[in-house]
């Protein structure tokens, strides 16, 4: 593996730093105390064709690799990880499309947000389904008119209250099916008034083919506060034939791909917070003066930051041989994501946790982005598996 970046990945890179620097950094943090949804700035992250990534030449008319998205979703996570984790959920939930639909489905279901800045949704965990998804009841079954009829409830949703799009991971037949199967809904775009309309804060929607969807009030998390989570209710909602994605027994199987091209993703996204951390620790500790020295003088305080630095390095490494195996479709790919997403994880936790440490009282005060990174950090240990999931993977594998 080459670690020089192509041209094409060096523009990517300047700019996404430019847009960071000029977009997202100045008003972050006022942002995250009003929990208000960027959708301004997802706006303009589409003009700027940093979203949608996974979306084929064959709709978009050009092709960004999955390293040069990994790159893309990696600065832009130096801005504000809740941001990115929005703008990557929709190729979260498109690229089941891409990678499984006919031309049709592709053209039907992904020309829209190549031609608008709207968002996707990814429904796959539920209340009692979270790591287990087997564990899942949501379920479409064949109506006596030859239909689907899909029902079920799925929760931690990100993009739910402002998705005009639904990507539904469900069993086949019953509640208790062994087949999972991947069912796709399009509906109307939403704006930030229709979510503020309704008196508990979701959302209905009523759609034209039959059924409706209903999602919950925004969750209050304690951290990535600019990513828009909630609960999705799909109530006798019907599902025509071409908005079942590839083989309707299969979708388990899609499940797993999906995670195997999000999981580098999610490192992307740790990587981002961790060399932030860092970033921010080392110019703070070289303005303090504690003991009459700047603290990074300190050889306690130095050795902290040598060990944030070598995390951040390590992780990214991690991050590039996984982004490059799932992007040449090694047979290992899965497990090289699931070791990037530990190692990431592991430096985002590490990094905040320790730089909140060193900037002393002033990383507890609210005012200080640090105390902001290290509440945003907990979820990357988390979503698309917790660790001992990806330690599973791995040790299924080795074995």
């Amino acid at each position: 593996m080459d670690f020089t970046l192509a041209d094409d990945q060096k523009m990517y890179v300047e700019t996404v730093r430019r847009f960071v620097k000029n977009e997202i950094t100045p008003s972050v943090m006022e942002r995250e105390r009003d929990h208000a949804f960027p959708l301004d700035i997802i706006k303009k992250a589409w003009e700027m064709g940093l979203m949608n990534l996974s979306i084929p030449e064959s709709v978009k008319g050009f092709e960004v690799d999955i390293i040069s998205s990994a790159l893309i979703v990696r600065e832009l996570s130096y801005g504000d990880t809740g941001i990115s984790t929005s703008a990557m959920c929709n190729d979260l939930a498109n690229f089941v499309i891409t990678q499984n639909g006919t031309e049709e489905q592709k053209e039907k279901f992904l020309k829209p947000f190549v031609d608008a800045p709207i968002i996707s949704a990814f429904c796959l965990t539920e209340p009692g389904a979270g790591s287990d998804n087997a564990a899942m009841t949501t379920f479409i079954r064949k109506g006596d008119d030859g239909r689907y009829i899909l029902n079920g409830e799925k929760c931690f949703i990100t993009n739910a209250s402002y998705a005009s799009q639904f990507t539904v991971f469900c069993k086949t037949g019953s509640p208790r099916g062994l087949m999972m199967a991947c069912v796709i809904i399009p509906c109307s775009a939403v704006s930030a008034a229709d979510i503020t309309a309704q008196p508990t804060g979701g959302r209905e929607i009523t759609l034209p083919g039959g059924g409706r969807i209903t999602t919950g009030k925004p969750e209050d998390k304690l951290g990535q506060r600019l990513s828009n989570t909630a609960t999705v209710t799909f109530e006798d909602v019907v599902i025509e034939d071409y908005q079942i994605i590839g083989n309707r027994r299969l979708g388990f199987k899609y499940a797993v791909d999906v995670l195997d091209y999000a999981r580098p993703m999610v490192a992307a996204i740790g990587v981002g917070l961790a060399k932030r951390a860092f970033d921010l620790t080392l110019e703070y500790t070289k303005e303090r003066k504690q003991f009459g020295q700047r603290i990074c003088d300190l050889p306690v305080a130095r050795d902290t930051l040598v060990e944030m630095w070598k995390r951040v390095e390590l992780a990214d490494l991690a991050l590039m041989k996984a982004a490059d195996k799932v992007q040449e479709c090694a047979e290992d790919r899965g497990v090289y994501a699931s070791l990037a997403k530990n190692v990431a994880a592991e430096a985002a936790l590490f990094c905040a946790k320790e730089g909140l440490h060193l900037h002393g009282g002033y990383g507890f005060m609210s005012e200080y982005e640090i105390s902001k990174l290290a509440r945003d950090a907990h979820i990357i240990d988390i979503y698309e598996g917790v660790r001992e999931v990806q330690d599973m993977i791995i040790g299924r594998e080795l074995v």
